[in-house]
C-alpha cells in the first residue's frame, strides 16, 4: 500500500468550537479517519467525540502520545497552548495542523518550525482565508506579473461586534470576554485578526513584510475597565505602515469598531502596470482587476474564479506527498515576527522597525 492509499489517522486537539470546523472538514473526506481527541475538560471531550463518533479519548496529550495509534494532529488549542503541545508532537513524528496564530512569540513560532523541518514533517498553520478562492487567484496574478511590480497597497480586516450582537453579547459572554483581556492570553485585534490580514497582503503581493511602523489602540467600554473577572486591556483596532521586501508600501488596519461591518477582509493591490482589488465581504468574494487596455480610462474588469482547495484538503494531501505544505510553520513564524514587531513599534511609540532587529 503507498502512502497516497494509506488512511491518514487524526487526532483533534482541543475541542471546543472551531474543532468542529476541522472535524466536520477531515471526515468528509476519503481516505481520512478520526481516531482520537484530546481535552482536559472531559465533559467537553465526551459530547464532542459523541457527534463525531470519534472512538479513543484523552483527557492528557502525553496519554495520547504514548497510545500513539495516530499519524497527525489537528492542534485546536488556545492560543497560548500551540508550542507547548505541537513541540512533544513534533519529537513523536507527528504531522500538525496548528490553528493560527503559531505561537504567541516569535522565539517559539521559530523554534516550532525548525523542528518541524529537522523531522522532516508537514507542519502547517490554518490561515482560514487562504480558502478564499479570489486571494489565490490574485497572488497568481502578481506573480505572473500582471499587474507589473507592486508598489502601493490598502488593505482592511473589518469586525463589529463590539457595537452589535450579531455573533453575541460579548458584555455577558466569555467567548467575546476574553478576547479583550491581556490575563486571559489576548493579545486583542491585532494577535486575533491582524494575522489574517498581514497574511492576506504578503500572500497576494508575493513578498514578506521588511519593516513596519504600528499604532495600537483600546477604547474605553466599561466603568473602571472592567466586567467581572476580565480586565478590557487588549487592543482594539490597530494601524500599521509596512514596506515589504519587493519595495512595495501601503496600510494594513483591522478593528473591532467597523460599524456595518461583520466580517470582512479588502485589499487594494497597485503595480505599475495595473491594480488589483480583492474583497472578501458578507461571505462573497470578488476580485477586479485594471490594466491595459483600460489603465487610461480606469475602467476594472470583474474576474471569474473557480473554488480552490481548503487548507484541510491541501494538509492531507502534502501528508501524502501529493503537494507543497503551504501556508508551513516557517511562513507562520515569518507572520509572527511582523505581530511582535508590531507591539514593539507600538510600545517605542509608532518607531519603524526593520524586522530583523
Amino acid at each position: 500500500m503507498t502512502t497516497s492509499e494509506k488512511p491518514v489517522r487524526m487526532l483533534v486537539l482541543g475541542t471546543g468550537n472551531m474543532a468542529r470546523v476541522h472535524a466536520e472538514a477531515f471526515q468528509k473526506m476519503p481516505g481520512v479517519e478520526l481516531v482520537a481527541g484530546v481535552d482536559r475538560r472531559t465533559d467537553v471531550l465526551a459530547e464532542f467525540c459523541d457527534e463525531f463518533a470519534i472512538p479513543h479519548r484523552f483527557s492528557d496529550l502525553d496519554e495520547a502520545i504514548s497510545w500513539g495509534a495516530f499519524d497527525a494532529v489537528a492542534n485546536v488549542t488556545p492560543d497560548g497552548a500551540h508550542h507547548p503541545t505541537t513541540m512533544p508532537l513534533l519529537k513523536a513524528g507527528k504531522h500538525v495542523l496548528c490553528e493560527k496564530p503559531l505561537a504567541t512569540n516569535a522565539q517559539h513560532a521559530d523554534e516550532m518550525a525548525a523542528l518541524a523541518r529537522a523531522e522532516g514533517l508537514v507542519g502547517m498553520v490554518n490561515l482560514s482565508y487562504r480558502n478564499v478562492a479570489v486571494l489565490q487567484e490574485a497572488a497568481k496574478l502578481v506573480a505572473a506579473g500582471a499587474i507589473g511590480s507592486p508598489r502601493h497597497f490598502e488593505a482592511s480586516y473589518l469586525q463589529s461586534w463590539l457595537t452589535q450582537p450579531a455573533w453575541g453579547e460579548w458584555r455577558t459572554e466569555s467567548q467575546w470576554l476574553w478576547r479583550l483581556s491581556t490575563e486571559h492570553g489576548s493579545k486583542g485585534v491585532l494577535g486575533d485578526v491582524g494575522i489574517h490580514i498581514i497574511d492576506f497582503v504578503t500572500f497576494a503581493a508575493g513578498s514578506q513584510v521588511r519593516d513596519l511602523s504600528c499604532r495600537l489602540k483600546t477604547f474605553d467600554k466599561a466603568e473602571g475597565g472592567r466586567i467581572g473577572g476580565y480586565t478590557l486591556d487588549a487592543n482594539d483596532s490597530f494601524t500599521l505602515q509596512a514596506e515589504l521586501e519587493n519595495g512595495a508600501l501601503g496600510t494594513i488596519s483591522a478593528t473591532r469598531f467597523a460599524t456595518g461591518h461583520l466580517n470582512d477582509l479588502r485589499l487594494r493591490l497597485y503595480g505599475d502596470k495595473g491594480g488589483l482589488e480583492i474583497l472578501f465581504e458578507q461571505r462573497s468574494e470578488s476580485l477586479r482587476i485594471c490594466r491595459e487596455p483600460d489603465l487610461q480610462t480606469a475602467e476594472w474588469q470583474e474576474l471569474t474564479v473557480p473554488p480552490v482547495t481548503t487548507i484541510y484538503e491541501r494538509f492531507i494531501s502534502a501528508i501524502r506527498g501529493d503537494s507543497e505544505a503551504e501556508p508551513d510553520f516557517d511562513h507562520g513564524a515569518r507572520l509572527q515576527h511582523a505581530l511582535d514587531a508590531a507591539e514593539r513599534s507600538h510600545a517605542e511609540g509608532s518607531r519603524f522597525l526593520k524586522l530583523s532587529d
